[in-house]
């Protein structure tokens, strides 16, 4: 029997919070066309990660253990993904749309000889073969991909998809795979500790334009970010500039995200940061020209001087929340 495959994405030993994501639309999937689902683990030393799986609805799970995989390579990890898809005989493979799955995906999809579309936020099974919605052109239009050859390979954006729990029994498969010899692999990760949400994985973000007029400024926005529970961003000029840094940069040059609430705050609206975030659920926007293009991609606006709008907007956010 086919089977649909859910790949982990694992970073220094805990999940990315888009897996939980793809265990939720891989399960449904497969419901839909009627197949088996399978969670797959790569590494070393993920054994109580793979619970997550059975707590999202997959009750199939593979772990792929090798000491070439201690070290992370695009080959090894590609090579080991092709190798589980053969063997389960996947007739669709999916993984969250992050900088490890971009860099690993399609180098599965070279060796498996098929396609893949990346960067997706909605699919639905028709009949055997899956039809695949991505933003194109800059996010001006969304486009639909049905893939013909198998297995049909895709990314998932984080937070286009939702994460229902929706528990079962699982079964932990080890598998054995033969990995060829690393071509380039990383020998240390150095992850910036800002203590900061990753805006990928936010729910909700607020993001500053050069409408700040400086980096003296961002404290008002970490303060209403600090009262929502949000992450900060910023688009490219204000990254550019240095007033922030460039993780927070959200565009078509910089993250992608989809988060459930969006407030930009002194951003114009170039087109380029309207591919970063168009696809969140809410947008809201700040800004004293009523003619800015942010307006037009915003469902709620506010036409004012930010530097009064968002402090008095964050102390009545703190009453209503000190009446909760």
């Amino acid at each position: 029997m086919s089977t649909v495959l859910a790949v982990a994405d694992i970073r220094n030993g805990e999940h990315r919070s888009v897996n939980f994501e793809v265990f939720s639309a891989a399960a449904k999937l497969a419901g839909e066309m009627g197949l088996s689902v399978t969670a797959v683990f790569i590494g070393n030393g993920l054994e109580s990660l793979t619970g997550a799986a059975g707590e999202y609805g997959i009750a199939n799970v593979v772990v792929v253990e090798d000491p070439a995989l201690d070290k992370f390579s695009a080959d090894t990890f590609a090579a080991a993904i092709a190798e589980v898809a053969k063997a389960k005989g996947a007739a669709v493979v999916l993984m969250g749309a992050t900088a490890t799955a971009r860099d690993v995906l399609p180098r599965a999809a070279m060796r498996l000889d098929t396609a893949l579309a990346q960067d997706t936020i909605a699919m639905r099974a028709d009949g055997a073969k899956v039809v695949f919605t991505r933003p194109m052109y800059a996010g001006k239009l969304l486009g639909e991909v049905s893939i013909k050859s198998m297995p049909a390979m895709a990314t998932i954006r984080s937070k286009a998809f939702k994460a229902e729990h929706s528990p079962v029994g699982a079964t932990v498969e080890k598998v054995a795979v033969s990995l060829p010899t690393p071509r380039v692999k990383i020998e240390e990760l150095a992850l910036e500790n800002t203590g900061t949400l990753d805006v990928t994985e936010a729910d909700i973000i607020v993001s500053g334009g050069r409408g700040l007029k400086g980096p003296e400024n961002w404290g008002i926005l970490e303060d209403l970010a600090k009262t929502l529970g949000a992450a900060t961003g910023c688009s490219r000029p204000v990254s550019d500039e240095g007033w922030r840094p460039h993780d927070e940069h959200i565009g078509q040059t910089g993250k992608v995200v989809s988060p459930t609430l969006y407030i930009a705050v002194g951003i114009s609206g170039a087109i380029q940061h309207i591919a970063g975030m168009s696809s969140s659920k809410f947008i809201v926007a700040v800004n004293k020209d009523e003619e800015a293009p942010i307006f037009k991609a915003s469902d709620y606006g506010i036409v004012g001087d930010l530097f009064e709008v968002i402090p008095a907007l964050n102390e009545e956010i703190k009453k209503i929340k000190g009446n909760d």
